[in-house]
């Protein structure tokens, strides 16, 4: 009897919850008059609004055709958290400044160059995120710097699909992204300000076998549904091993290099953001531990959803032998 095994990368199901159940509870409790408690502990009404009302959303996403991925009884972060609690300062640097500030962004059209060390650069037009690979639906964690995480499901394709479309030459050792950079429909671009003091385009790196391993993610949707714009519309990068500030957003240029590239936040402040960025629970941030995070799932602020942060958030077994000899601490 053949017996099929699950990737080891597939989250187990007493780590997620579907939305459905989110919404489900969400109603009984708001039956038997629970909803809006929190406010006993609540330092702020902001807050509240965050775990109970749902975001107006005015871009439209449309259905993907995907390979899904079978859910069981796994449990993801509900939708409606996962579009309204972001950190995308090209559209200001709170966590509602994105979903407010990005629903008139305009997708299309869209050009994505890859190019660099390769023998076949080539240019994907706004069509082609979704129609030239297979998509799939991945549901991975995402552990954020700042010690707070979610689950996703991801639609998307691998990343080494597209480098191999290229044809990498021999001297490709490093991947580049950047960001789209368009102060008109991005505010945090048009002012130092609201947009963090960073300096844009946002841009981003891996080495060549990082951006080719199996779990190495092109995003072009989640729950099914295209990418909304504070979430990286209309393609990004997901990177699960990694903190979420390497998984970079509304890709307009990969570039395969010979050496390391600049990364926006490392250069911004070097001592606090590696180069690496793999989730290390043993290396602290300069200004707060690592050792657990805030897993954000279908509770206000009573929920207990703490938990300990896993080496490489769980996915070891996939990337661990990527850093074989490297030390950890040093190159964090």
């Amino acid at each position: 009897m053949l017996i099929k095994l699950p990737p080891n990368w597939k989250i187990p199901s007493n780590e997620v919850t579907d939305e459905s159940v989110y919404r489900q509870r969400r109603t009984l409790l708001k039956s038997m008059g629970f909803l809006g408690a929190g406010t006993l502990l609540s330092p702020s009404a902001h807050s509240l609004d965050w775990f109970t009302k749902e975001p107006k959303v005015t871009f439209e996403t449309q259905a993907l055709q995907y390979e899904k991925q079978a859910l069981g009884q796994q449990v993801l972060t509900p939708e409606s958290k996962v579009i309204s609690h972001n950190n995308f300062y090209e559209f200001g640097t709170a966590k509602s400044d994105p979903f407010n500030n990005s629903q008139g962004f305009k997708v299309e059209p869209w050009q994505l160059k890859v190019s660099g060390e390769v023998e076949n650069p080539i240019t994907l037009n706004y069509d082609d995120l979704t129609s030239m690979f297979t998509l799939e639906e991945r549901i991975y964690r995402l552990r954020c710097v700042e010690a707070w995480s979610m689950v996703i499901p991801w639609v998307g394709f691998q990343l080494s699909s597209l480098i191999a479309k290229a044809k990498p030459l021999s001297t490709a050792q490093y991947v580049a992204f950047e960001t789209l950079e368009d102060p008109k429909q991005m505010p945090g671009q048009a002012n130092r300000r609201l947009g963090g003091g960073i300096s844009y385009p946002y841009v981003e790196g891996l080495r060549i076998d990082e951006a080719s391993n199996p779990l190495t993610l092109m995003a072009v949707g989640l729950y099914g549904k295209t990418l909304p714009p504070q979430n990286g519309a209309p393609i990004r990068l997901v990177v699960p091993w990694k903190y979420g500030f390497k998984s970079i957003k509304s890709i307009v240029g990969i570039k395969l290099l010979k050496t390391q590239p600049p990364t926006t936040w490392n250069r911004l402040a070097a001592n606090e953001y590696g180069f690496y960025a793999n989730v290390n629970p043993e290396v602290d941030h300069p200004r707060w531990s690592q050792a657990s995070e805030r897993r954000i799932t279908t509770g206000g602020l009573l929920a207990r959803n703490r938990i300990e942060t896993q080496m490489f958030n769980g996915y070891g077994d996939e990337v661990a032998h990527l850093y074989k000899g490297l030390d950890l601490r040093k190159n964090y």
